[in-house]
């Protein structure tokens, strides 16, 4: 059975030690990708093909919050050593069936201005051919067509780059942490992410929100830490949650700097967002992907209110910074 997605607080590192002179112990083969639906930036790929050169695989999904912080770096390599050697390849392995489709993923790629080759892994064959758990999640491969190096989540890109240097024949940089503006301070941050879908609704602390179906939704008298509940007409399926009613409420208690919400709209629907009981700037929804509610000062202890003004509303996550 596939594992579901590791991706909330600080993943620890898994960089596998390497050096220039010797090989990593037991050196993994790298896989090929396998079951791929489409492919953005390039024609279709093979590892065989790619013998020769230093490859990086990222896997990402457009709507991961970690992903999207790591994804700068990721670029950022690929500009700067693209004609030295370096070839990286995106395996964009969808959490949600909204991430499959082409057009989607085509607009996230040029949001994030990513030039390097995507692979559609729709059905996670590729996933499961590198026997992945993980968004997101980079593996280096030498020239041999070797795994040689890899990392879990964020941070730890000083490692990964001097890494990628050393293949490429270049010195190493010194060992000072790159700067991540974006980056969320681990020990601080106090909530996980929370899903809407029946499949994982352990934080929803309306009575039955946990179970598939339609009914009329109430939210307790006190919502404790890293709960959240639902008010108003509500559908909750296996991935999210959908306001079928005329209008609706989302309240939720978190300890964080930042919040963001994986939604969408049939319509777009601008929400009415306060925190603490004070206006905040209101979001509008439409396409499926992830929108900040909440950009803070700190890692504070806050009750967030979304009031949606009419129905079609559809949400998945909450994610934190």
């Amino acid at each position: 059975m596939r594992q579901l997605r590791h991706t909330f607080f600080a993943l620890l590192v898994a960089l596998t030690a390497f050096a220039a002179a010797t090989p990593a112990m037991a050196a993994q083969t790298a896989p090929e990708f396998a079951g791929i639906a489409n492919w953005q930036n390039s024609r279709p790929l093979t590892m065989k093909s790619l013998r020769g050169k230093v490859v990086l695989i990222d896997f990402w999904a457009y709507s991961c919050i970690n992903c999207l912080r790591t994804l700068p770096h990721v670029t950022r390599w690929y500009d700067q050593y693209k004609d030295k050697g370096l070839v990286i390849v995106g395996v964009h392995s969808p959490e949600f069936a909204f991430e499959k489709q082409d057009g989607n993923v085509r607009d996230a790629i040029a949001k994030y201005n990513i030039k390097y080759p995507v692979a559609q892994d729709n059905d996670l064959e590729t996933w499961d051919a590198w026997d992945n758990q993980y968004w997101p999640a980079e593996y280096l491969v030498d020239q041999r067509g070797n795994v040689i190096a890899h990392h879990f989540g964020e941070g730890n890109y000083a490692e990964m780059e001097n890494a990628i240097r050393t293949l490429l024949g270049l010195p190493r940089l010194e060992a000072t942490a790159e700067a991540d503006k974006d980056a969320p301070d681990f020990t601080q941050l106090g909530s996980p992410e929370m899903y809407f879908g029946s499949d994982r609704a352990k934080n929803n602390a309306s009575p039955g929100g946990d179970s598939a179906g339609t009914r009329d939704f109430t939210a307790p008298s006190r919502l404790e830490l890293n709960q959240f509940a639902l008010i108003g007409k509500w559908e909750i399926g296996r991935q999210n949650a959908t306001l079928v009613g005329a209008n609706g409420e989302i309240r939720l208690h978190f300890k964080a700097k930042k919040v963001h919400m994986v939604a969408s709209a049939n319509d777009a629907v601008t929400l009415e967002i306060a925190v603490d009981g004070k206006p905040m700037a209101p979001v509008t929804v439409q396409k499926s992907q992830l929108y900040t509610l909440f950009d803070g000062d700190g890692y504070k202890d806050h009750v967030l209110t979304i009031k949606i003004p009419k129905g079609g509303f559809h949400a998945f996550t909450f994610t934190f910074g």
